[in-house]
């Protein structure tokens, strides 16, 4: 083998191989393999050169290491320095508050994502445990794990697929492969070859591993075993995908090496002007760097973020959107682009019957309601011949629908015989009492070759034979036609026409025929010859979820496009687009298309069109990897294992929580409780206001402790004695960081906030409007500041009682700014932001009471050598912040009303 792996040979050597499109014989000698299974001797050799039929375990991070990536960041370290700054100032309190909020936010990131990546162990749990198989001609019940290609397996009624299988012999088989394809309807199976590039869901003669029979039965070969069958494949391109950072954690990256360098920078520099030019002792220029330090940093910015993203976390789950991993919630607020399922997400993924046809030239009999629920109308005269039809469908039908224990709707068997089920209720007929009247005593059950499904029931005093299956079959087998005045001529094109029409609209169509046998308690073979009358059609459709409708209008205006991704056909696809109003100008662009496009190509086709139809899971991670490329960022939602590498791959993967599978939820960063897309745009909503109060934060956080810097730096460069101390720094960020930041994290989301387009994966925290802001407030704050001051100073006041005035002074100027920065896209003068929030007003009231504690508190105020302040100049404090919030009001007017976007908050 010159040292090459048996099991990687072995899958190079299948990759190439088409099993699809090969004659059972010849994928029988292929394998080198009979119908009667293989020996001993043979099972064994290829189980050393295949290996066993299983999945290899993920690797997981130890506990340690995730421990310790929450300590991976920048602002942490700046928050690790303020630590140790406060207790180079021998304030230990200090310290260990700030070593607390250090720890504290580790820990919530740890348990956010103490369930780690265990997508390939939930592909794992989808494989069968065992496999009834022929081997020596006898057969056998073995475990799942020992099946190797060439194996002869059976397939029955409920059973798990263990293996991709070539499907030798097939009696009426059909699976369902929702999990792995994405298309909602089960898929007949067939023994004859299928062409070589056909779509995934359209390999009618393979069985894949990880789906289930049905209906019907079957006997294949297995082709592909473990790592090799396509639910393998899948695992390996789960492993291969490196998760993105989130926008957020890359612009605070960036910030907090912007932020740590300034500071240092200047700390550096005003410290050698002090020694050298203002002849300050080192220990005391140090001292004073140190306060300008502890000023300067933020300390309780990365726990007001993360607490800012945990509020967003317990408000999403009120809207049924559970949050796996803390980040992607702010991450929702940058979304650009929505990739999303169709079946399920955007549709109920339950069948109706929407269309009933009993006349070839008159327009269809529209019926209402959506999913299986029963309830619903028939807009249209129900003739003699449509109730012929409705009753056909239900003896011809092995279903069963009933209200399951949540007051849901849920079927037992095929979805199309459900649907027919609940069309009976809407046109107020009782199917179970249509089967009693007409029990069954015989049938032909559905094959694909024959393509029809019939039953004999006994009605009245004669036998009916009961048809349905695909049109153009039963046209061969009809000899007239139902009319109004009993039978007539079959108006072929007619019917031709009316399923046209249906397939147009995205409608599955089934036949209907019958015809009166004799007393024969059976069905003889020629009794399937012909002589049916033909009864009519009814079309069926996975209806669009109405709120889905609604949602992806707001999704659009909100700037977010829409793309629907799907493993369904072409036309259906469309069809249910253009229901939902996304842009279906183009058509679909079908993953056999995709296959021939170069990643450029892709990049440049993938923005032109929204729907993307018979896609595999390669084409889903191609189309998220496409649109990420264009500077994206991209929500992925889906449901099955065919969704999972695409949903890991997305900046925000979303699995449906009720019909999801696990390795769906698990490579996703989202789950949906309610498997609906609506509440994607609601979480969209929620990232959004949630980045709007982060950067409020920032906002208000940076001038106010850019003004105390600049308080300290204009002091020394101008050799003037400090206006606050480094003590008195610590308690304003003491009392402000928590009682007044904190509160923006509560603010309702602005009343503009989905009519502005999505911010740019790149966009900056720091943009120029914020520094302006930053510059802005920090002077006006230090400008009052000194004012306050030396108005005291020069007066005769000591200067401990100025101090204080500066101090309170300082809290007032910040307690309006947090009024003016509670909306950075409205006006903040109105009944409503006077107001604020409970959490303001709560915020408010705290600092107020720990302010008159600081100034008239005996106990603080030999702490903080404080002074009782006077009503007059109380009264002067309070105007200064009055004035600052008028002022910076008139400038956020002056700034925006060129661009029409200020107006007054709603509501909340």
């Amino acid at each position: 083998m010159n040292g090459r792996d048996p099991t990687a040979a072995a899958a190079a050597d299948s990759a190439r191989i088409a099993w699809h499109a090969m004659p059972g014989d010849d994928v029988l000698d292929r394998l080198d393999t009979t119908r009667h299974g293989l020996t001993d001797e043979e099972i064994a050799e290829r189980r050393g050169r295949y290996g066993p039929n299983s999945l290899p375990s993920a690797p997981r991070r130890s506990r340690l290491a995730r421990l310790a990536a929450q300590f991976n960041n920048l602002l942490i370290y700046v928050l690790l320095i303020a630590a140790a700054v406060t207790i180079l100032l021998g304030h230990l309190t200090d310290s260990i508050v700030i070593l607390v909020v250090v720890i504290l936010n580790a820990i919530v990131g740890y348990w956010q994502e103490g369930k780690a990546e265990d997508a390939l162990a939930s592909v794992k749990n989808m494989l069968s445990d065992h496999a009834d198989v022929i081997r020596g001609r006898a057969r056998k019940s073995i475990s799942a794990a020992d099946l190797v290609p060439g194996d002869i397996v059976i397939l029955e009624p409920g059973a798990r697929i263990p293996a991709d299988i070539r499907l030798l012999e097939a009696r009426g088989l059909s699976t369902q492969e929702a999990a792995l394809t994405g298309e909602a309807m089960t898929v007949v199976k067939e023994v004859a070859p299928v062409a070589e590039d056909c779509a995934l869901g359209d390999r009618a003669s393979l069985a894949f591993s990880g789906t289930l029979v049905t209906s019907g039965r079957g006997v294949g070969v297995v082709v592909e075993t473990g790592q090799r069958a396509e639910i393998g494949r899948i695992g390996a391109m789960l492993g291969e995908i490196d998760e993105l950072t989130t926008p957020l954690l890359e612009q605070i990256n960036r910030f907090a090496k912007w932020l740590t360098l300034v500071i240092l920078s200047v700390t550096v520099v005003v410290f050698a002007i002090a020694v050298a030019f203002r002849d300050y002792q080192i220990d005391d220029a140090f001292l004073a760097m140190v306060g300008m330090a502890v000023a300067a940093i933020p300390e309780g910015l990365p726990a007001v973020i993360t607490i800012t993203m945990a509020l967003g976390v317990q408000r999403m789950a009120s809207r049924n959107a559970t949050v796996r991993r803390l980040t992607a919630v702010e991450t929702l607020g940058a979304v650009s682009v929505i990739c999303t399922d169709k079946t399920g997400t955007l549709t109920m993924n339950e069948m109706v019957a929407r269309s009933l046809v009993a006349d070839p030239v008159a327009p269809p009999i529209e019926v209402t309601g959506t999913g299986y629920e029963p309830v619903g109308e028939v807009r249209g005269t129900l003739t003699d011949g449509a109730r012929r039809l409705i009753r056909a469908g239900i003896l011809c039908n092995d279903a069963h629908l009933h209200e399951g224990p949540d007051g849901r709707w849920e079927i037992a068997g095929d979805p199309l015989e459900g649907a027919l089920i609940s069309l009976a209720h809407k046109a107020g007929d009782d199917a179970e009492m249509m089967r009693h009247a007409a029990p069954r005593i015989d049938e032909v059950p559905f094959d694909a070759v024959n393509r029809y499904m019939a039953t004999l029931n006994a009605d009245a005093d004669c036998n009916r034979l009961v048809l349905k299956g695909a049109l153009d079959r039963l046209l061969t087998m009809c000899a007239d036609q139902a009319t109004a005045d009993g039978v007539g001529p079959v108006d072929a094109a007619g019917w031709n026409r009316q399923m046209e029409r249906l397939a147009a609209e995205g409608e599955r169509v089934l036949a209907f025929a019958e015809k009166t046998l004799g007393t024969d308690g059976r069905v003889a073979p020629e009794d399937m010859e012909g002589g049916f009358t033909l009864l009519g059609l009814v079309g069926f459709t996975d209806p669009p979820r109405p709120e889905a409708i609604v949602a992806v209008g707001e999704a659009i205006k909100a700037g977010i496009d829409v793309k629907m991704i799907t493993g369904d056909h072409a036309a259906t696809a469309v069809a249910i687009a253009d229901q939902l109003g996304i842009d279906t100008a183009r058509g679909a662009l079908t993953g056999n298309e995709i296959d021939t496009l170069s990643d450029a190509e892709l990049r440049n086709a993938a923005n032109a069109v929204d729907v993307f139809a018979r896609a595999a899971p390669e084409h889903k991670l191609r189309l998220v990897e496409a649109f990420q490329a264009e500077g994206n960022v991209v929500v992925m939602t889906g449901d099955g294992v065919n969704d999972a590498p695409a949903l890991k791959r997305a900046d925000v993967g979303v699995a449906m929580g009720r019909k999801g599978t696990d390795a769906a939820k698990d490579a996703s960063r989202m789950v949906l409780a309610d498997d609906n897309f609506a509440t994607i745009v609601a979480a969209i909503r929620e990232g959004r206001a949630i980045y709007d109060n982060i950067k409020k934060v920032i906002s208000w956080t940076l001038p106010t402790n850019g003004g105390e810097s600049l308080i300290i730096v204009g002091a020394i460069l101008a050799g003037l004695v400090l206006p606050i101390t480094a003590l008195q720094i610590l308690w304003i960020n003491l009392v402000t960081a928590i009682a007044l930041g904190l509160t923006l994290a509560f603010e309702p989301p602005e009343a503009s906030i989905m009519d502005r387009p999505p911010r740019a994966r790149n966009a900056s925290l720091l943009d120029m409007e914020m520094i302006w802001r930053v510059v802005l407030v920090s002077v006006l704050m230090a400008a009052g500041t000194f004012g306050i001051f030396f108005h005291s100073m020069g007066r005769g006041d000591e200067i401990a009682y100025s101090r204080t005035l500066s101090v309170n002074l300082i809290v007032v100027m910040e307690i309006f700014y947090l009024f003016s920065v509670r909306y950075l896209h409205l006006t903040s003068l109105s009944w409503v932001g006077v107001l604020g929030t409970r959490a303001v007003l709560i915020g408010v009231a705290i600092t107020v009471v720990a302010q008159f504690a600081f100034t008239y508190f005996r106990p603080l105020q030999l702490v903080f050598d404080t002074r009782p302040v006077s009503l007059e100049d109380g009264l002067l404090v309070i105007s200064l912040g009055v004035a600052l919030l008028l002022i910076l009001e008139a400038e956020k007017w002056i700034r925006r009303l060129a661009g029409g976007r200020i107006r007054a908050p709603a509501r909340a």
